[in-house]
Parts: C-alpha cells; structure tokens; sequence
C-alpha cells in the first residue's frame, strides 16, 4: 500500500491497479475546476501523486475531438501540477503516452527523441496536450525545486478500461465489439487493414512499474514502460476472438484509416533498472481482461 499517496483516474484503466491510499475519480472531483481541485488536495494533503487521470479516445476520437482533447487534457495537466505545488508535494509521477513521440523517427523509439519532430497527424491534439505535460513538471522543477516526472507506457490494456466502441482505445473498443458481434450474431467488423504494429502491456504491470518508479526513479527525463513485443491488430484480434470465444467471420474495413503503422518503443532503460521483470503476456493478459468485461458488462465503462 502506497501511504500518503494520491491517484487521479483512480478507478480507470491503471488506477485501480494502483495499491495506494486514496483514489480520486471524476465523480469525486471535476478536475477542470482549478479552484476545486485546490481545495481538495489541500484536504487531502498527499505527500505523493500519481497523475493518471486524462480526457482519452482512440483513433476516433482523436480525430473527431481535437480541441476539446487539447483543451481539457491542458486543463486537467495544468490544475493537478499546480494544485501539489501550492500545497507542497513532494513527488509526481504524469503518465504520458508513446503518441507524444514524433511521426517520423528513429526506431525503437528511446526517451531522448521526445521533442525532435510532430506528432502523427491522427492524434496531434493530444499529444501536444501531454507533451506539455513533460515541459510544465521540468519548468517546475527548475524554478520551484520540485520533484515531478513523466512515465510513457506503450498501449495500455485491462480491467476497467474505457470500452466505448467509438472513442475507446484499439483493445478494448475492439473487445465490446467483439462481444456485441456474439450476442447478435453479426460480422466482426474491424477498422483497416490489421497491419499496423503495436506493443500492449497490462494495466497490472504498469500499476506495478509506477509504484516503483514513485519510490526509486528520480532522471528528468522520462521513462518509457515497454514489453518490446510487437503485435499486429490482426494479430490482437486473434487474441481477442480466442478468448471471447468468438465463431463468426472477422471484415476488415479497409476505408477506415490504419493510423500510425508502428511505433516501438524501447524498454532499454526501464531492464537497465528491473533487468529481471517478468511482464504478462498479452494472452494471459487478454484472457483476464475479457474474462473481467463479460463478468461485469452491465457496469463496464461503455
């Protein structure tokens, strides 16, 4: 149990995978309210913070909400650094995500070519949103001698994730449509070609390299969380069809946009610090998360 710890997004995707001791959720807090978030980490008064909390989509929503992601993710960012500056936290950990990396570069993506170019055209919005989140906890650092940083997990995926078909991110969007293609019989029907690569990692190990980096990383720099296993989505459909136990015909709609094609990231840094961590796998990984969304699909996050 992390003491005197505080989790925005407490009970989304990665925060409640968080042991720690209190949650924020936004039904305990608007954190676009600068005023209100003040006073509630003011009650609170945590000594540490982990910064999970994020207006999100996947490719859909990306491209359909871009000022408003822009917007609301500054917001939220801005509010929740300055809010443990004014009442004296000691450490912050702001998750980020591999969007922030510019289109065009060199692979495996490592943490120093954060800044060298634009963000894919798909997502620009809010990945400007959380690149600003990197250069506002480092201007902080520098002028008020705070201790904040930035971890960038590759796709995340697990219980209690966002399963909204249209603004969900790949896996769990394509999860509930999955599931609702059994429960009506129906095509699989999947946006693109299914080549695209990316590399997922299990919301339970990012729970688990963020407690650590909270206690034990101290760089400026980020620190990327990678598996260093790419998967196509042809190949995470499979997955997801097996343990769905899905019989019916998988459609590609190839006049849906792919995205970005890949983006590995390395993981060189994190194995120079946990050379031995064990990730979960992506079927075992899929199996629980499945599992957990057919259990609870009355109160899944839809």
């Amino acid at each position: 149990m992390l003491e005197k710890t505080l989790i925005t997004g407490g009970t989304g995707l990665v925060g409640s995978a968080i042991n720690a001791s209190n949650k924020l959720s936004s039904k305990d807090l608007n954190l676009l309210d600068p005023q209100k978030t003040l006073e509630m980490f003011g009650e609170l008064q945590p000594e540490k913070v982990i910064h999970c909390a994020a207006k999100v989509g996947g490719l859909g929503g990306n491209m359909n909400h871009l000022g408003e992601y822009y917007y609301k993710n500054i917001m939220i960012n801005t509010n929740v650094l300055e809010a443990c500056r004014k009442i004296g936290v000691k450490k912050v950990i702001s998750f980020l995500s591999t969007c922030v990396f510019p289109d065009k570069v060199t692979y495996p993506i490592t943490e120093d070519q954060f800044h060298n170019g634009e963000p894919h055209p798909s997502n620009f919005s809010y990945a400007y949103a959380k690149r600003m989140v990197e250069v506002q906890s480092r201007a902080y650092n520098k002028q008020y001698g705070t201790n904040y940083m930035c971890v960038i997990p590759t796709n995340i995926y697990g219980p209690h994730d966002n399963f909204d078909l249209d603004n969900g991110h790949v896996a769990p969007a394509l999860i509930h449509r999955c599931y609702l293609a059994m429960q009506n019989n129906e095509d699989l029907v999947v946006w693109g070609s299914g080549k695209p690569l990316r590399e997922f990692i299990y919301s339970e190990d990012v729970a688990k390299l963020s407690e650590w980096a909270l206690e034990n990383y101290e760089e400026d720099e980020p620190i990327i969380f990678s598996t260093m296993e790419e998967v196509s989505i042809a190949e995470l459909v499979d997955s997801i069809v097996k343990h769905m136990g899905f019989k019916g015909k998988v459609v590609w709609d190839k006049s849906k946009p792919d995205g970005q094609f890949k983006k590995p990231a390395s993981n060189k840094k994190l194995l120079s610090y946990l050379p031995n961590y064990d990730f979960i796998s992506l079927d075992e990984g899929m199996g629980r998360t499945v599992e957990w969304f057919k259990s609870n699909y009355p109160e899944v996050r839809k």
